[in-house]
């Protein structure tokens, strides 16, 4: 019998959520097991972006087109767009999922790509509501809601007491990206 593989939910203001989720996603690897990574509203290599593209069984998928524009500043046409590459990007994952490529599957600011309107409600509510048996899944963003704690089995509040970016410090290379 296969074993259980269950959904974790990071989420909150705080720094750490795609800290955590990555670094799960290392351990995994390190354990053979095959991986993949879905950044949703991200089209910027982070510093372990390039770390964990060295790593034989992650595979990365970025969800963002090109655009650097946030979604409250986007038009319609650019919101449409968004929400093309962020199904699309997702309904790959769930194919390698279906296939046996993928046992963790990292949804990195999924959450706020649902909320925002750049993900088709449907499709990431079947995923969380019929998580195939064996699949470890993790879900990261900002906020939370029944709905998502009701179906996950692991639930990690990040908050934040303090950061350096509100005295001004933007975010720094090799620490916050």
């Amino acid at each position: 019998m296969s074993e259980k593989g269950y959904t974790h939910l990071y989420f909150g203001n705080g720094k750490g959520k795609t800290t955590a989720a990555l670094g799960l996603a290392l351990r995994a690897a390190g354990h053979g097991k095959n991986v993949v990574i879905v950044q949703f509203l991200k089209n910027w290599d982070c510093g372990e972006l390039f770390s964990l593209k060295a790593v034989p069984n992650i595979t990365i998928l970025s969800g963002k087109p090109g655009s650097t524009t946030f979604v409250r500043d986007m038009s319609d046409e650019e919101i449409a767009e968004t929400k093309s590459a962020h199904d699309n990007v997702l309904l790959k994952a769930l194919d390698m999922v279906k296939s046996g490529q993928c046992e963790l599957l990292v949804l990195d600011e999924v959450i706020d790509a649902y909320e925002l309107g750049v993900l088709s409600d449907n499709l990431f509510f079947d995923l969380v509501e019929n998580k195939p048996f064996e699949l470890e899944l993790v879900l990261t963003g900002h906020n939370h809601n029944k709905r998502l704690i009701e179906n996950s089995d692991y639930v990690t509040e990040m908050m934040k007491i303090m950061h350096p970016y509100d005295n001004g410090v933007n975010a720094r290379k090799g620490i916050e990206f």
